[in-house]
């Protein structure tokens, strides 16, 4: 987990408190503060540490470098090779950790993840689900078009990232760019239609929008088709569709995701 200074303290502790819920405790938890944080971040990280001193291994990075920067940094702490993934301002399921590590046996995966509840600010107000496709083969389909897994609840191998060259630089899609090296090094892929994770999506749609925003999106689909990870009938496709949505106004494409790419 990543927590950098614009987090909401009370975001954080409810995101913690749902790892420690879980039916399957992980054997640790490490947090990497990217940059220094407001004191009251730090006091709710303090909390945890005094309850739980063996459980949390806490990475201090002296200045903000962002969150693929920050992960392969957290990588390095991590005792296991089983990595959980988690924002710090989402909400696992209590069982969320059991199902992903059966997946992993059950699929011989190396890649795993689940659906996840879209919600403002109170996840008893469920809006839309994202659910994507399960086996390896609907993957690497829908891989051509659209990131093939849900990086906030993602459960995957530790070796095969490192194997994949872990997090590069890709701005707005650091994980997608992960999935495709990883699928290509022949990792084995897999995703549940259940809902493994609450995720907090005020503001979301509008960072997904903008002349900026857009920009991203031609260099990142110009790299997978020079690179082979799409076709040229996917390039147009995805090209026309994502960058026309992103130059939308911000409710229009809130309710374009809504309609088109969520369901209830």
């Amino acid at each position: 987990m990543s927590v950098y200074q614009k987090e909401q303290p009370a975001y954080l502790k409810e995101s913690i408190d749902s790892l420690l819920a879980q039916t399957i405790l992980p054997e640790q938890i490490v947090i990497v503060c990217d940059g220094e944080l407001t004191q009251a971040l730090y006091e709710v990280l303090d909390m945890f540490e005094v309850l739980h001193p063996a459980l949390f291994t806490r990475v201090q990075l002296t200045k903000q470098g962002g969150l693929g920067n920050a992960l392969n940094e957290g990588m390095k702490y991590c005792r296991c090779e089983t990595i959980a993934r988690m924002d710090s301002d989402d909400i696992s399921c209590p069982d969320r950790m059991e199902k992903e590590l059966a997946l992993l046996s059950e699929q011989k995966a190396d890649l795993v993840s689940g659906s996840v509840a879209e919600f403002e600010t109170d996840p008893a107000v469920i809006g839309k689900i994202r659910i994507l496709p399960r086996t390896q083969a609907e993957i690497l389909r829908f891989a051509r078009r659209r990131n093939p897994f849900n990086h906030p609840c993602v459960m995957y191998k530790k070796s095969m990232v490192l194997r994949a060259g872990g997090y590069q630089p890709f701005e707005g899609f650091e994980d997608y760019y992960l999935w495709l090296r990883m699928l290509k090094c022949g990792a084995v892929g897999y995703n549940t239609e259940q809902v493994l994770l609450y995720m907090r999506t005020k503001g979301m749609y509008r960072r997904r929008g903008g002349l900026v925003y857009a920009g991203r999106i031609l260099r990142f689909r110009n790299y997978m088709l020079k690179n082979g990870y799409c076709g040229l009938g996917d390039y147009l496709f995805t090209v026309c569709g994502h960058v026309g949505v992103s130059l939308l106004p911000d409710g229009l494409r809130h309710l374009f995701y809504d309609k088109v790419l969520r369901k209830d």
